[in-house]
């Protein structure tokens, strides 16, 4: 009798909440308390969007999260640490997950709340779904399949190319890649998905 099948969660896949995004959206400034709505998009659509009050006091910093979830509403607080770098320089800012007290630096929308990782068992990453081989064709190939995405990057609007007379360090990386891209075999990639 066939094994049935199982889907895991992809955490690639769910929306989550995380220290980078709200630091880059300005959201953590001392002594203030800053609030906003992030919005999900997937191709191009909005697939949700979260109330987000981040407050920064002398005391304490947390982040009051208000959004709705298969038609239940949803209202709590979430609190941030500080650990100092390893670097002198500075400090890093944890969640610190309500529902499992583990710290981490991206919540994931688990079961309706947002959530660490580990709150789910046998959670994934896509990565982790494809095969030995797969992994091995995306890490010799994959800036090959991955083309359309560079060349949308490198001319999108915005996109800068130099800083003062000097090529950007994202555009070096992008034309190392194009180059990478150019240096591709389409028969390589065949002869490697027939190999054994």
């Amino acid at each position: 009798m066939p094994k049935n099948y199982t889907f895991p969660y992809l955490f690639d896949e769910s929306k989550s909440l995380s220290i980078t995004d709200l630091k880059k959206m300005s959201y953590f400034k001392k002594n203030k308390t800053i609030g906003g709505t992030i919005n999900w998009k997937r191709g191009g659509e909005n697939t949700g969007s979260i109330g987000v009050k981040v407050t920064m006091s002398e005391n304490d910093t947390y982040i009051d999260l208000n959004y709705t979830c298969n038609k239940q509403d949803y209202n709590y607080r979430v609190f941030v640490v500080s650990v100092k770098s390893n670097l002198n320089k500075g400090e890093i800012l944890y969640f610190k997950c309500k529902f499992t007290g583990m710290r981490c630096r991206k919540l994931y929308l688990i079961n309706g709340r947002f959530q660490h990782r580990t709150a789910i068992k046998k959670a994934m990453y896509s990565t982790q779904t494809k095969s030995k081989k797969w992994r091995e064709i995306e890490r010799v190939f994959g800036s090959y399949f991955d083309k359309d995405k560079i060349y949308a990057e490198l001319y999108s609007k915005h996109f800068r190319k130099s800083y003062n007379g000097k090529p950007t360090k994202k555009y070096l990386k992008l034309m190392q890649k194009i180059k990478k891209v150019n240096s591709v075999d389409p028969n390589d990639i065949e002869r490697l998905l027939l190999s054994k």
